[in-house]
């Protein structure tokens, strides 16, 4: 139960952050991808803000032999850049420069019921299980 609470007020405090840094805002992301013309770089800000917190606290967090709430930190070990994983990030760079939406804001942005945020949200969910599908053949 405490690990269920934990994930809905990290979520809750995420998607609060998404929300009023107007992140869930596909045009304030496709404002920052016009680097030729109407540049908008609060994404600049809501990305640095963000990295000047993560930067100092990553080191110490890892000092504790545990997560508050789990028994062991998971980390990635897999660090070899693979044909799939330039092809994902592709995909993903461009599905985020045509929609201005990736998974964290689209999922906060549902709240606003907004069609083009449930679309994304929707044709994600179904690349994801189309992924798994071809990934087990």
């Amino acid at each position: 139960m405490k690990n269920a609470i934990a994930a809905f007020v990290s979520g809750t405090l995420f998607g609060l952050g998404l929300a009023l840094s107007e992140m869930v805002n596909p045009a304030r992301v496709v404002g920052f991808l016009d680097v030729t013309g109407a540049w908008d770089p609060t994404l600049l800000f809501v990305m640095g803000g963000a990295l000047a917190v993560t930067m100092p606290a990553f080191p110490l967090v890892l000092r504790r032999a545990a997560p508050i709430f789990s028994e062991k930190f998971y980390l990635p070990t897999n660090v070899s850049i693979d044909p799939a994983l330039l092809a994902g990030a592709a995909m993903f760079g461009v599905g985020w420069g045509i929609a201005g939406f990736c998974p964290g804001p689209a999922l906060a942005a549902l709240v606003t019921a907004s069609p083009t945020a449930v679309l994304f949200v929707v044709s994600m969910l179904a690349g994801q299980w189309l992924t798994a599908k071809v990934r087990k053949q």
